[in-house]
């Protein structure tokens, strides 16, 4: 297969990784604008080197012609979760949406069964429609869900095979081994204290979203002609600021919203 060849083949997997990417990245934002905690961290995605592509069929004895039925991973979404618990309600959540823009084929849960060699995660492959110029072309992918210390781990593990061409010699594998036990002793005590976790992020998240909504007020105050007044809020906001009173703030935002209210009325009394 010529380089253009490869590059025509490789077009849906791309689409299909950008998508994904989207829905996923969707899913946080809606879970985030109702204030609420999002089992889904962040989400990456890659669509495999011809390199790996040609590599990965050697290896596993699969047909130039056969790649795409026989490949899983060519398009690959990972996606990162703070609490091992969240990997199983990301995996819910991707089997609600099975039959409707995608199909499941199989699961594979490496959290509860981890690999020899001490690799956690929990894969899904699927089947995922993607609209061409020439039609609807279904194509796999595999779906990759882990903590932030499972991808940690991984990603190390994944230099040294890189590095020692997938044999890594036995006291470096022992030691990843250990690592391994360790980054999952990292995540049970993480979640014991998840719920402090994540109220005290709660809060934070709170808020930012009071901050840049007293700064877009004061903005809107300058811009509608109230230049001292919004000169003096702007002082008041940053000596709440440095108390960080989250209570204080809030008083403001409403004092704000009531003030901008007030102006946009007057202003539109007087044009009348």
């Amino acid at each position: 297969m010529l380089v253009k060849d490869w590059k025509e083949f490789l077009i849906p997997y791309e689409q299909a990784v950008e998508e994904l990417k989207i829905k996923f990245k969707s899913i946080r934002k809606q879970y985030r604008s109702k204030n609420e905690y999002s089992p889904i961290e962040f989400v990456t995605g890659r669509v495999k080197e011809i390199s790996s592509i040609l590599e990965k069929a050697k290896k596993l004895d699969i047909p130039l012609n056969k790649i795409a039925q026989e490949m899983e991973d060519i398009a690959g979404i990972r996606i990162m979760c703070q609490f091992v618990e969240d990997i199983y309600k990301v995996v819910q959540t991707i089997r609600q949406r099975d039959g409707k823009d995608l199909k499941i084929v199989y699961e594979k849960d490496y959290v509860k069964n981890k690999k020899d060699s001490g690799y956690r995660s929990y894969h899904v492959i699927i089947k995922y429609p993607v609209q061409t110029t020439e039609g609807e072309v279904e194509i796999l992918a595999e779906i990759q869900i882990r903590t932030l210390a499972m991808n940690f781990w991984a990603t190390v593990e994944h230099s040294l095979n890189y590095k020692y061409k997938q044999s890594i010699p036995d006291e470096v594998k022992e030691r990843l081994r250990r690592a391994s036990e360790l980054a999952f002793l990292l995540d049970q005590e993480m979640s014991e204290i998840k719920e402090e976790i994540i109220e005290a992020q709660k809060m934070f998240e709170i808020k930012s979203s009071i901050i840049s909504d007293i700064l877009d007020d004061i903005i809107t105050l300058y811009s509608l002609g109230k230049i001292s007044e919004s000169t003096d809020y702007q002082d008041k906001f940053n000596r709440l600021l440095e108390s960080g009173n989250i209570i204080e703030l809030k008083e403001l935002l409403d004092e704000l919203n009531e003030k901008v209210q007030q102006t946009r009325l007057h202003l539109f009394q007087l044009e009348e």
